[in-house]
């Protein structure tokens, strides 16, 4: 076995991880190939954050042993952990591996019998404080993701991801910093600090913001992202900071989840909307040109028609720029599963649209406040002859240019709205 593919799905965090396991491959001798390519293993990366997730792993599955027919399938990550028996009777999976294990995948593929049964591997996940064994340098991206924490304690009634990912822990501090310096060199100018609950990093008494802080100091970071973070967990010093001089991307990504809050209550979420609003309306207020986006759920037990229509009302005046819509779906471990109230999926289709064009609304309405402003691109690509990146603030813009602009940051003035983005001209 010398060819391998990867697949990743579900969120930046495991993106990050696959970036470090498909290192740890290239270390030891394999060849990397396109998921589309003949290979010996194909590892996927789960996700079963909803029922979509767990879908996406059966279709992908399916997919692998049409066009790779001869491939040994290794699943890794969330839904291996949660799952294990019903992904072992997926045709041609040879290994389900957790999250306690699946940074060792390597290992375990070295010293596997290859005509054995399907392996399971999901043992306990620990509580430990970890070091990451490579640098997770992405050929395919040009901003780059860095882990600094996992697992959760909230238990919030729609989610089982404390289940498949453990309990709250963190990354060693100097690991981090170590990392981001390699990921540097490597010429990665954007950092996406990723986790699954961020603002509670802590090690040794370090924060976030001390987190923040050392990134800032690398030398070729010239962009710090946080990919999302929890509203109880903001430090009070982050707003200020983003605001004045700094490598801090204008940008957060705050998970409000419902509006009103006797939902919320029945989520486990510890705040209200009234307290979300004040959060939201601070950072709003003292950072300019700020983009700020949320995540929502339709659908949740209890969500009556007028308990929507509220939600879109407050949702509406929220100085937000845009949100991911998602639909409710019962978790096996989560406690949301025996809540009465079930809402029609044809209904929460319905309400889903609505949000999304709201969404849709907002996000125009940001970028045609910027229009004829200058704001710096991170370039990454050419498509269909233009060349396309993001700026700090999360818009994204398009350029015709001749030169190659691949990982270059320049000054564009916007000029036109688009459907999902921006058209500019070089400055």
């Amino acid at each position: 076995m010398n060819k391998i593919s990867f697949y990743t799905l579900g969120c930046r965090l495991n993106q990050s991880e696959t970036a470090v396991i498909e290192r740890t491959f290239e270390s030891v001798g394999y060849r990397i190939v396109d998921f589309q390519e003949p290979a010996d293993v194909v590892v996927i990366n789960t996700c079963t954050v909803t029922e979509n997730g767990d879908a996406d792993t059966r279709r992908l599955v399916n997919k692998v042993n049409r066009i790779n027919p001869k491939a040994r399938i290794a699943l890794v990550g969330c839904q291996a952990q949660v799952q294990r028996e019903q992904l072992t009777k997926l045709p041609n999976v040879r290994w389900v591996v957790g999250n306690a294990r699946k940074m060792d995948i390597v290992h375990i593929l070295k010293d596997a019998d290859l005509d054995a049964p399907p392996e399971v591997i999901t043992p306990p996940i620990g509580k430990d404080s970890f070091t990451i064994p490579m640098a997770g340098i992405d050929r395919k991206h040009t901003r780059v993701n860095i882990k600094i924490q996992d697992g959760c304690d909230f238990f919030c009634s729609f989610c089982e991801i404390p289940y498949a990912r453990g309990r709250a822990r963190s990354r060693v501090f100097e690991d981090i910093s170590k990392e981001a310096t390699i990921l540097a060199a490597a010429g990665h100018k954007e950092l996406v600090i990723t986790g699954i609950n961020v603002g509670t990093y802590g090690y040794k008494g370090f924060t976030l913001m001390d987190v923040i802080e050392s990134l800032e100091q690398i030398s070729g970071v010239e962009r710090i992202r946080i990919s999302s973070i929890e509203p109880t967990t903001i430090p009070e010093k982050l707003i200020a900071k983003m605001a004045g001089r700094t490598k801090l991307c204008r940008h957060l990504h705050i998970p409000l989840q419902s509006s009103q809050d006797v939902i919320l209550k029945s989520m486990k979420r510890n705040y209200t909307f009234d307290q979300f609003k004040d959060w939201i309306t601070a950072a709003h207020a003292a950072i300019p040109q700020i983009c700020l986006g949320t995540d929502i759920i339709v659908g949740f037990p209890g969500e009556t028609e007028s308990l929507f229509e509220g939600a879109v009302r407050q949702i509406k005046d929220l100085p937000m720029q845009y949100f991911h819509v998602f639909s409710y779906s019962k978790r096996n471990m989560a406690k949301g599963r025996k809540l009465a109230g079930e809402v029609p999926s044809s209904l929460i289709s319905q309400r889903s649209k609505i949000l999304r064009t709201l969404s849709q609304r907002k996000r125009h309405l940001f970028y045609s406040s910027l229009c004829g402003t200058t704001q710096n691109v991170l370039f990454e690509q050419q498509k269909k002859g233009a060349w396309t990146g993001l700026t700090d603030n999360y818009v994204r813009v398009n350029v015709l240019a001749a030169q190659d602009l691949t990982n270059k940051v320049c000054p564009v003035e916007f000029q036109k709205i688009l459907d999902d983005n921006v058209e500019g001209i070089l400055k």
